[in-house]
């Protein structure tokens, strides 16, 4: 089942443990929100997320990075894992 994040105003962002491991995701999807950041900071813009995601639509990569902007540490710390993994 998967949970929605509304309560911190970020409709499009979910989490189901059944998908990605319970990584908060864009709902609909299984695009992380760790990899629309990892793509922003590549400097792709939102244009070039969109290029790269083109199921996502410029709300959902907007919800992504406000959720990441409220929950940093947390997809920072995946990030992080993921570059050692």
């Amino acid at each position: 089942m998967a949970v929605r994040t509304a309560e911190s105003g970020v409709m499009r962002v979910v989490r189901d443990p059944q998908i990605q491991f319970g990584e908060p995701t864009v709902r609909g999807s299984r695009t992380t929100v760790s990899s629309i950041v990892l793509a922003a900071c590549g400097g792709d813009g939102v244009a070039g997320i969109l290029k790269g995601y083109p199921h996502l639509n410029a709300a959902d990569v907007a919800d992504a990075l406000a959720f990441y902007v409220q929950n940093r540490a947390e997809i920072d710390q995946i990030i992080a894992r993921s570059v050692v993994d």
